[in-house]
């Protein structure tokens, strides 16, 4: 009687694969989702974790898929490993979220300037849903801020704030930086001239002279921060999830010099994990390269 080896086959094996493209499919489109459409942030990050947990479970049914295989000579080899491939993506983008999240300070704001942070032209506001945070930070953010990033400081440079100005827009533009408000650009641009008035030979003499009324009050103009500070407000995202962040940045002339500082606030959540330093670093390297040859200390 002949005997034959009927191969067993690992259902595990299948699974993990189905899950674990279930898992990789949903990240697809929740990325894409809020990269380029309305996917609100926090909407983002639920199915974010959601993804990574069908992602985990699909890790567990393709290990038990390629111990089957080890033990008894299971099928299932090719899609558990096609399985641990598909959770990888999700899982390790929570995986570098959460290390992020214990390696860097508990920050959703960072400033080159501790001590008096650039003021907002308009504060951002943003429904935080789920992820609830602080409404301000404190003096203690502040020293851990300056205890786990002590480079990050302004810049000063050695020129006018015309000068300085016109590098400030360039960098912002290299560093994926969109401004939406400006203040104080009358320290910069002069007022356009208005139409010359006519002649007096030239202006008809009316029949009936006007009454004259009383001068409107004018209205107060806002002031944001200190006087003589010109202030650019601008958002920027990340380049692949699509995290929202504004910033403020701000440019003080000072007799010969002229100092920059700017401030970088996530728009969602308690915790910028990081990203916000390397914003205002990346801006920082790009003014530097910009105005090499008049920055001072």
């Amino acid at each position: 009687m002949t005997v034959r080896f009927v191969r067993p086959v690992s259902q595990s094996a299948y699974t993990g694969r189905r899950l674990g493209f279930s898992a990789l499919l949903l990240f697809v489109i929740i990325v894409i989702g809020h990269r380029f459409g309305p996917l609100s942030e926090p909407t983002f990050v639920a199915l974010l974790l959601l993804s990574a947990t069908i992602a985990t479970a699909a890790l567990l049914f393709s290990l038990i898929g390629l111990v089957r295989l080890w033990q008894a000579g299971a099928r299932g080899g090719i899609a558990a490993a096609k399985g641990l491939i598909y959770a990888a993506i999700p899982l390790g983008t929570v995986a570098v979220a959460a290390y992020d999240y214990r390696h860097f300070p508990a920050l959703y704001e960072v400033s080159t300037d501790l001590e008096d942070p650039p003021a907002w032209i308009a504060a951002p506001k943003a429904d935080q849903g789920w992820l609830a945070r602080r409404a301000t930070l404190g003096p203690a953010d502040r020293r851990a801020q300056f205890s786990a990033y002590p480079t990050l400081i302004g810049r000063r440079y050695e020129g006018a704030i015309d000068r300085v100005y016109d590098g400030v827009q360039k960098a912002a533009r290299a560093a994926r930086i969109t401004i939406t408000g400006r203040q104080g650009i009358e320290l910069i641009v002069p007022e356009t001239p208005g139409r010359t008035a006519p002649r007096d030979d030239q202006t008809p003499v009316p029949d009936v002279a006007p009454v004259p009324l009383p001068r409107p009050e004018p209205a107060p103009t806002p002031v944001y921060g200190n006087a003589g500070d010109v202030l650019l407000q601008g958002e920027t995202r990340t380049l692949v999830l699509g995290l929202r962040f504004d910033l403020v940045i701000r440019l003080h002339e000072d007799a010969e010099t002229t100092s920059v500082d700017i401030r970088v606030s996530s728009r969602y959540a308690d915790h910028d994990l990081g990203i916000g330093e390397r914003i205002a670093e990346t801006f920082l390297d790009r003014l530097d390269q910009e105005l090499l040859g008049i920055a001072g200390n």
